[in-house]
């Protein structure tokens, strides 16, 4: 792999949604996540994750050194023991108890570094049955916030058909089948991120790397469509580079510069679109050695 990046990064990002569900709750029956007290909605950081590890597989057809640690279907117990297989490990796969001891540990963390590009990127626990260790991830996102309440809609849907031969006797021949799903009208979303340049230089994080985050932040909804999630659409990255490694400003202070608000003639009524709102971003008296990057 190639060097890991030396300078820290901010970043604001701003995405929409328009009739869909960015991020059910399971444990609301698949409702739009909402701060109970505000009624704004929220994204988690794992869903944001979901989608760069999604647009990366993609995009690099799951090869090394862009395969995919945490994924669909993925044994995590059968990639430690390759790693630590790989490694020269004692003991062999499928064996019961832990392998991996000691050095073993960091060399098989380290063979997992090289080869996937999510670990490089966000961490990962590594110590199950077989153990390979932590790994502290350089890239981190807040839950993304939507700038105004929301508001979410049920809709009943219809299937014309049935599961089971029982439930079309039941309907005599009718065989309709009743739903619900949740939809937000619209609503933008703000996430604020952080890339540690000292924890890349323990993953192996590198600039190649930091560009296809950027690529796929861009990207990722438009890989990601689906009758659940509406329309998405990535509206501003706006990206606070450093001139050091441990930073020039508190990050607090940089995204405070960039304020979204409602556009004139538009506070009142209820946001559908992107046009509805005004993006600012203040650069008087920047924070010496940083510099500003919009790249959406």
């Amino acid at each position: 792999m190639t060097n890991a990046i030396q300078n820290r990064y901010d970043f604001v990002y701003l995405f929409d949604v328009e009739n869909g569900n960015p991020n059910g709750d399971p444990d609301a029956g698949n409702m739009p996540r909402i701060d109970p007290e505000t009624s704004h909605g929220l994204t988690t950081d794992v869903c944001l994750k979901r989608k760069v590890r999604n647009y990366v597989e993609i995009v690099k057809n799951d090869k090394a050194p862009y395969c995919i640690y945490i994924k669909e279907k993925a044994v995590l117990n059968r990639t430690h023991d390759e790693a630590l297989d790989a490694t020269g490990a004692e003991g062999k796969a499928g064996e019961k108890g832990k392998r991996g001891k000691g050095d073993e540990v960091e060399k098989a963390k380290k063979w997992l570094c090289d080869k996937f590009f999510d670990i490089r990127t966000f961490g990962a626990v590594m110590m199950m049955d077989k153990n390979c260790g932590q790994v502290r991830g350089p890239v981190q996102f807040n839950f993304a916030r939507s700038i105004d309440p929301i508001v979410p809609m049920e809709v009943s849907i219809t299937r014309v058909a049935v599961t089971t031969e029982k439930e079309a006797e039941q309907q005599e021949g009718g065989n309709r089948t009743m739903g619900r799903k949740y939809i937000v009208p619209y609503a933008l979303y703000r996430a604020e991120g952080y890339i540690s340049a000292n924890l890349a230089e323990k993953s192996g994080f590198s600039e190649s790397d930091l560009q296809l985050f950027w690529e796929a932040l861009a990207n990722m909804f438009e890989h990601d469509h689906s009758a659940a999630r509406g329309k998405m659409i990535a509206r501003k990255l706006i990206v606070f580079r450093h001139a050091t490694s441990l930073g020039n400003a508190p990050a607090h202070k940089l995204f405070e510069r960039v304020k979204v608000e409602r556009a004139a003639g538009c506070e009142e009524k209820p946001p559908r679109t992107f046009s509805d709102y005004r993006v600012s971003l203040d650069n008087a008296a920047l924070p010496p050695n940083v510099q500003i990057e919009e790249k959406i």
